[in-house]
């Protein structure tokens, strides 16, 4: 029986500095980062997203973390065919990821980046998040390709954001393709009103990883602001829905990464506590339910200083705190 991660995408989110949740005295970079890794055992890294990862950074969170604690690192934008800032882009390359050239010099920076965190044993995986117009197709199979020669040996998950990889038609040749490259598959929760909805789908595509983000099921997804598309508040009872699809990951792989995406005020990290004491099959507590209102609350409590970290094991091992 695999592990389970709990764990948010971002603990230096403006929302969430600006919610409360860090206590005074732990708000500068690395008081955050500390009173974080006491409370969860996973982290994902969405600035990498934006601008490459730098070796000081990383040789810094690793210095910061418990032994244990993982960084699941979001690729950069070009690296996934996303629309690149040129004031993101290194020596005054241009963003584009079609030239060869601009690709090899991104690629090198990238992998230099995070090479701390490989060294220290904290990369959990790299995230491959493809933007919604990568439809499944030769072209973004050719272009996985490549992703996966450059990755080979990593721990990497693929996150796709085009229904057509999951439709019931093409979803087995979708497992089998990232199964080749030892890649593993996300599993999204998020509203599944929209065409471009993603399916709750949970297929295991690596023996070591499987992952799954919790997007918020906010109707504003893919039209409105960052605010819009990220404001909402589990319920227990939609967290609950998941606990047979993680249980089942964790008897099929040896990690299961469950990260919370809802970034808007400290609603991800509330959610995060709330998915780990319902693993652990732990009683309700006193604290008040989750709002299921898509706006965040305006005054969080502060969390309990004794509280564990957010990880939950399905083995019989109980790993239960973060050092």
């Amino acid at each position: 029986m695999g592990e389970i991660l709990v764990g948010t995408c971002s603990w230096t989110d403006r929302a969430l500095v600006g919610s409360g949740w860090y206590p005074v005295g732990r708000r500068d970079a690395e008081g955050r980062l500390r009173h974080y890794a006491e409370r969860f055992p996973v982290v994902e890294v969405d600035a990498s997203y934006y601008a490459l990862p730098s070796e000081r950074n990383s040789r810094l969170w690793a210095e910061r973390t418990p032994d244990g604690f993982v960084f699941d690192v979001k690729a950069f934008s070009l690296l996934t065919g996303h629309p690149t800032r040129e004031a993101a882009m290194p020596g005054g390359l241009p963003a584009d990821h079609r030239d060869p050239a601009v690709l090899d010099e991104v690629w090198a920076r990238f992998v230099a980046g995070i090479e701390p965190l490989r060294q220290a044993g904290r990369l959990g995986s790299v995230l491959f998040q493809f933007p919604p117009w990568f439809r499944s197709g030769e072209r973004a199979e050719a272009f996985l390709q490549g992703c996966a020669e450059r990755t080979r040996g990593w721990p990497v998950a693929v996150e796709f954001r085009h229904p057509s990889w999951w439709e019931p038609d093409r979803a087995e040749a979708t497992c089998a393709l990232l199964a080749r490259y030892g890649m593993a598959a996300v599993a999204v929760d998020m509203t599944r009103t929209l065409p471009s909805s993603m399916p709750p789908v949970t297929p295991v595509t690596s023996p070591r990883l499987s992952v799954v983000r919790f997007h918020g099921r906010s109707t504003a997804w893919g039209t409105g602001s960052k605010e819009d598309r990220f404001r909402y508040g589990y319920g227990e009872d939609e967290l609950a829905e998941w606990l047979p699809r993680v249980r089942r990951l964790a008897e099929r792989t040896e990690q299961v990464h469950v990260l919370f995406n809802n970034c808007c005020g400290d609603a991800a990290v509330r959610a995060a506590e709330c998915m780990t004491r319902l693993l652990d099959g732990d009683p309700p507590t006193a604290a008040p339910r989750l709002p299921r209102a898509r706006s965040a609350p305006a005054s969080p409590p502060s969390p309990d200083p004794r509280r564990t970290p957010a990880r939950s094991s399905s083995s019989s091992r109980t790993r239960r705190g973060a050092g």
